[in-house]
């Protein structure tokens, strides 16, 4: 008897996935690209306003006119339209912030009254000895002078305050005392405040400290005690930011709470940003191991915690839409919270246009929601294009989008096809005939098994472990790609090349997708209790440790520390022409694609183990005296190329900076010269503002010998020494007598004696002495010598010298009649600080050197000063800083 009702035929499986040659269309992707070429122009190539609009319209009235015609010649006319925007609006807007001088003449060092309030809470960090800091952001409202003036003011301050008062923990966010106790975002205070404007150091290469602080709304810098700190009744501010503030603090207390401190401080800047409580070690090894995106809130982050909402809400039930409009609004509460401004909400518009674009475009969405995104942040701020943040951040997901996600698509997406439908007989021989083959062996695999196993249990296995070696082969393929595209941004602005950047991440990226839902579901349920949150706690502690394993014992190879100097240009432009192929070519026939991902590992090679020839003039014996504050640092290049730098820079009595000397202050010159190595380092004498920042130097510059002279007792230079053992660095004592050539010119070392009698700590009289000549010119480097080393030299050695580095940065203790009566200078260099409480250079010394007639340079008012001794004459010339 036939049934009443047909019988529905079986559903046919959907079409194989085909891999297309030809690429997609991203319109989005190639607006962004001319608006972000126009931006270029506009700020290196400057016209008047009214030629980029009359061309700005010419070229959009045309698009519109062949917009029928000829649809390609319009497509063109519109980017050229683009093109002249972005580089009007960069001209109107400017390529820097205008500097807040309200506060300038306030800053000048003197103690001024200020009312203000709190806009960043304080954060605790240690300062120098037996001292505690608090950092915050305020703004000011009125600022009082010591002869009774009132200026109402309105402009951004960034404070510290000190206290001798020790916290009760090392992380501690409340201290005990009233005297030391934390800010809050809102409130009033009074107090006697010391302002100096923020001043960058002036070598090429330097960190724009300004324009950061200025970014920021910052135009000052204060210092205050404690105990001269009072607090004013009222609130300033706004209430919204007063709850996120509020809630920032809660959530960061909770994970204090869920956690031991060293775990709370590295989830703390995961989930919410908050990185007070990172120590600089943990984030070198984090930096070293090409890791630091995992330690910081990024846009991998966002994306993480975007993709387990959304898979939450689909798996609930809920619609594509609902699911994507609950998920943005998640990335959005999230991005406030965190409070840390344009890279997390570039990260959440990036992420909640690509879901938008994906209801709409399916395939094409990832590279229209880059190029939609960028568009919108471009045309919102265009001097964010020339930021590492902004180029970054695109440039990741322009690699992923564009060349790992089509190698995905021609490899392991093929495969993947073959276990669709897996208990579908008819499905394979749709396949295409490699793929119905790879299906056919699991199936028979699968086949043997089930002798052991049965049918179904057999098939789910084989299945399974199909799907993770693809997973894993899917994460190696766009990790590597990810590391070779990056090559050259991480070469030009971070100096390092992440030779062990694959293995790290193909394990910490896995881990983060555990540690960043977990560690959220862990704070969300314990406001419900503490007893619900155990399980998700302890699945974070698991993937914390396993990061933090990962990252300190790839981070500590010496394979990882592997540092280059800045690419010249001819380099960067052919590395970035390999990423243009790379990214053309990847979706043309299989040669082509092979032969753009060749080039492009080619230029990462080149990147990382092809040093820069380095950017020095043959034949003349170089000195130049980098800017590095209240220190001393000296570069001597000599007429054969070799390399000498003296002394490191460092902080004032060794504490209270969060800043390397070394590694973020002449490094980075170092690297702009394209010095990637160095033939010696010599240290003057055991002073923290000389050898502070020389353990850097030896890590990121390996060179063949540190040269010493006295060694009095000194933790400092006892683990300095100890550094340059362990990195095999010869280290050689030099005393008075010695004379050797080195790279075509002498050196002849003036002081210590070997018989010269230690003290019991440092001081500036232990410092060596070096007299450096080439042909008939010459130069004597003194370091901090004072008046009887000075005296004992000039009686000893006459010194006759063109170029004299001035003793003890222009202190009264050095530069002696004597001295300059012995050496005889043209000019005199003085590496000193800007404004510092020493009052250095001393006017005395000033006017010795000027009634010698002496033409004198300073770091504080010059910057970077370089003299080229030819053997004839001395030059000296000034850094070009931008």
């Amino acid at each position: 008897m036939p049934p009443l009702y047909p019988i529905p035929p079986p559903p046919t499986p959907p079409p194989p996935f085909e891999f297309h040659l030809k690429p997609t269309r991203q319109p989005m992707l190639w607006a962004a690209t001319a608006y972000s070429v126009g931006i270029i122009t506009g700020t290196y190539f400057w016209r008047p306003p009214a030629l980029w609009i009359a061309g700005g319209v010419a070229f959009l009235l045309a698009g519109l006119y062949f917009l029928r015609r000829r649809h390609s010649l319009a497509i063109i006319l519109v980017l050229g339209a683009l093109f002249l925007t972005g580089a009007l609006h960069m001209q109107l807007r400017g390529s820097t912030s205008l500097p807040d001088t309200t506060l300038q003449p306030f800053a000048d060092g003197q103690q001024v009254e200020m009312t203000a309030h709190v806009t960043r809470e304080g954060r605790f960090r240690n300062g120098g000895p037996n001292e505690i800091r608090q950092t915050l952001d305020v703004q000011t409202e009125e600022i009082v002078t010591e002869d009774g003036a009132k200026t109402p003011t309105l402009s951004g301050v960034r404070l510290g305050i000190y206290s001798t008062n020790q916290p009760a923990t090392e992380l501690s966010r409340e201290a005990p005392t009233l005297s030391t106790r934390l800010f809050h975002y809102g409130e009033r205070i009074r107090l006697s405040v010391k302002l100096k404007l923020p001043r960058n150091f002036h070598n090429p290469g330097a960190f724009d400290y300004e324009g950061y602080l200025a970014g920021n709304g910052i135009a000052a810098l204060g210092s205050a005690k404690a105990q001269d700190v009072e607090s004013l009744p009222g609130f300033s501010g706004t209430r919204l930011e007063l709850w996120r503030t509020r809630i920032h603090s809660s959530i960061v207390a909770k994970v204090h709470a869920l956690w031991p401190a060293p775990q709370a401080a590295l989830l703390d800047a995961m989930l919410i940003g908050e990185e007070a409580f990172i120590d600089r070690d943990t984030r070198v090894d984090f930096q070293r191991s090409g890791t630091y995106h995992i330690l910081v809130v990024s846009g991998m982050n966002v994306t993480i915690l975007a993709l387990v909402v959304f898979w939450t809400l689909r798996r609930i039930r809920l619609s594509d839409i609902s699911a994507t409009l609950l998920t943005i609004l998640f990335c959005i509460v999230y991005a406030f919270l965190t409070g840390l401004g344009a890279p997390v909400w570039r990260a959440t518009l990036m992420c909640a246009i690509y879901l938008g674009t994906r209801l709409l475009y399916r395939d094409r969405g990832m590279l229209n929601a880059l190029g939609t995104a960028a568009l919108g942040l471009l045309v919102f701020d265009p001097r964010q294009l020339f930021t590492a943040s902004f180029q970054m951040t695109f440039l990741c997901v322009l690699i992923v989008a564009a060349i790992g996600l089509p190698l995905v698509d021609r490899t392991s997406r093929l495969y993947r096809q073959a276990l669709a439908h897996w208990d579908a007989d008819d499905y394979g021989p749709s396949l295409p005939p490699r793929v119905a083959q790879f299906r056919a062996d699991l199936r028979l695999i699968a086949e043997r098994l089930a002798r052991f196993l049965g049918g179904p249990w057999s098939l789910r296995l084989v299945r399974g472990i199909a799907i993770v070696c693809l997973s894993i082969f899917e994460l190696l393929l766009v990790s590597a790609v990810m590391q070779i595209g990056l090559a050259l941004p991480m070469a030009c602005y971070f100096h390092r090349a992440t030779t062990i950047g694959l293995p790290a991440n193909v394990a910490v990226v896995p881990l983060t997708q555990l540690l960043m839902p977990a560690a959220v579901l862990a704070v969300a349920l314990s406001y419900v209790s503490p007893l619900l949150a155990k399980l998700p706690a302890l699945l974070t502690a698991f993937a914390l440790q396993a990061i933090t394993g990962t990252v300190h014992t790839l981070g500590g190879l010496r394979l990882a520390d592997l540092r280059v100097a800045t690419p010249s240009l001819v380099v960067i432009a052919t590395a970035s022409a390999a990423l243009v192929l790379a990214m053309i070519f990847v979706r043309r026939r299989l040669l082509l694609a092979v032969t753009g991902l060749v080039a492009l590992l080619a230029a990462s090679l080149a990147l990382a183990f092809l040093p820069p020839h380095p950017r020095t003039r043959a034949g003349l014996l170089e000195v130049t005296c980098i800017d590095v504050g209240e220190g001393d640092s000296i570069l001597v290049v000599m007429p054969q190329g070799r390399t000498l730098l003296i002394d490191a820079g460092g902080p004032i009595w060794g504490g209270g900076s969060q800043l390397d000397f070394g590694e973020d202050v002449v490094a980075p010159y170092l690297w702009t010269r394209g010095i990637s190595r160095l033939d010696a380092v010599a240290i003057s004498h055991g002073h923290s503002d000389h050898i502070g920042g020389m353990a850097a130097v030896l890590k990121d510059f390996r060179p063949k010998e540190l040269w010493i002279g006295l060694l009095p007792p000194s933790r400092p230079l006892e683990n300095l020494i100890a550094d340059a053992h362990a990195l095999g660095v010869n280290v050689v004592r030099h005393w008075e007598g010695d004379q050797f050539d080195l790279g075509g010119a002498k050196v002849d070392v003036l002081f210590p004696p070997q018989d010269w009698p230690v003290g019991l700590e440092p001081k500036n009289n232990d410092s060596m002495v070096l007299h450096v000549s080439y042909g008939a010119t010459s130069v004597l480097l003194e370091g901090d010598a004072e008046k009887a080393i000075e005296r004992r030299i000039a009686a000893l050695h006459h010194p006759h010298s063109d170029l004299l580095k001035v003793g003890h940065h222009g202190s009264a203790t050095s530069t002696t009649p004597e001295i300059l009566a012995a050496v005889k200078p043209a000019f005199a260099v003085i590496s000193v600080g800007f404004r510092t409480s020493f009052g250095l250079p001393k006017p005395a010394v000033l006017q010795r050197l000027q009634a010698s007639g002496v033409r004198v340079y300073r770091t504080d008012l010059d910057g970077a000063v370089t003299f080229y001794l030819n053997g004839h004459t001395v030059t000296p010339a000034l850094a070009a800083l931008p």
